[in-house]
């Protein structure tokens, strides 16, 4: 999907990182892999943008839908649901179908940007600038019709990662509420480990706990390959380390990672670090 933000290209995120051998490097872990293959969304060139602060929010939320259903259908099965992006307006759905399953829970956000907007402060009407806001309740009514629970996801439970870039009406909202942040001067402060320490603390004792990996929250650099890049980012051992120390809490779930654009990347560089960060998410290591 790439209704949610306005470069073309990260519709074709998914198969980039399957190219990179994500599932065949998922089986040597020791893991079996079912690849449920693609929830296809709607071509732009076929539409009307509708709302220009929201933009195809009618058709991103029909899409979501199916990703809803998907997800709770693995939840259902004891499965780990690894969702492939994809701008990340999908995660509506992800964090939507795993509270349809059971109940609002808690998800850590590792992302460049907060996804906190709504339609009334996004200055861009772009939808994956507004998922995070959407699963906590806060979206509005363009997305109040979405076949779960709402809010998805717990505001105390709620952890974003690596942030650097805030539009003013996020900063407020994030101000004003419960959630968690850790910055990228919070990082450099205080290290990985400190962070991450501090992000599992805050999901303890929810239903489930989600990883949300936007590949923009490593520095451009190494992740090429992404639509809305910020310069000052984690560097490629510190986004290892984050998802080593994830995984060895065993307290993740499911995972999503998205917004890999292959138009943009440098020799499927992106989708090939976007593997390899899944890989540490679950559990590989150096030894």
């Amino acid at each position: 999907m790439d209704l949610g933000q306005g470069r073309r290209g990260v519709d074709m995120g998914p198969s980039a990182i399957r190219y990179a051998g994500l599932a065949e490097k998922i089986r040597s872990l020791g893991y079996e892999v079912r690849d449920g293959g693609n929830i296809e969304a709607h071509q732009v060139e076929t539409l009307e943008p509708g709302d220009p602060r929201a933009k195809y929010a009618r058709e991103i939320m029909e899409s979501c839908a199916e990703i809803a259903d998907a997800v709770a259908a693995a939840a259902a099965a004891g499965e780990f649901a690894l969702v492939l992006g994809g701008d990340h307006s999908l995660a509506m759905g992800v964090l939507g179908g795993l509270a349809r399953e059971h109940g609002p829970g808690a998800v850590i956000w590792i992302d460049a940007h907060a996804d906190v907007n709504t339609p009334a402060t996004s200055p861009s009407g772009n939808v994956h600038g507004m998922p995070l806001a959407v699963a906590l309740g806060w979206g509005g009514p363009a997305f109040d019709e979405g076949p779960w629970p709402t809010p998805s996801v717990d505001e105390s439970k709620t952890v974003l990662v690596g942030v650097r870039s805030l539009d003013i009406g996020e900063r407020e909202r994030l101000r004003a509420s419960q959630v968690k942040v850790f910055t990228m001067s919070d990082l450099d402060r205080f290290g990985v480990e400190k962070v991450i320490e501090g992000a599992l603390e805050r999901v303890q004792g929810a239903p489930w706990v989600h990883l949300s990996l936007d590949m923009d929250v490593v520095e451009p650099e190494q992740a090429p390959g992404v639509g809305t890049p910020v310069r000052g980012g984690m560097s490629y051992r510190e986004a290892h380390l984050a998802l080593e120390l994830l995984a060895g809490s065993g307290l993740v779930d499911s995972m999503e990672v998205v917004e890999v654009n292959p138009i943009l990347d440098r020799e499927n560089a992106t989708g090939e670090l976007a593997v390899e960060l899944v890989c540490s998410a679950l559990g590989q290591r150096i030894l």
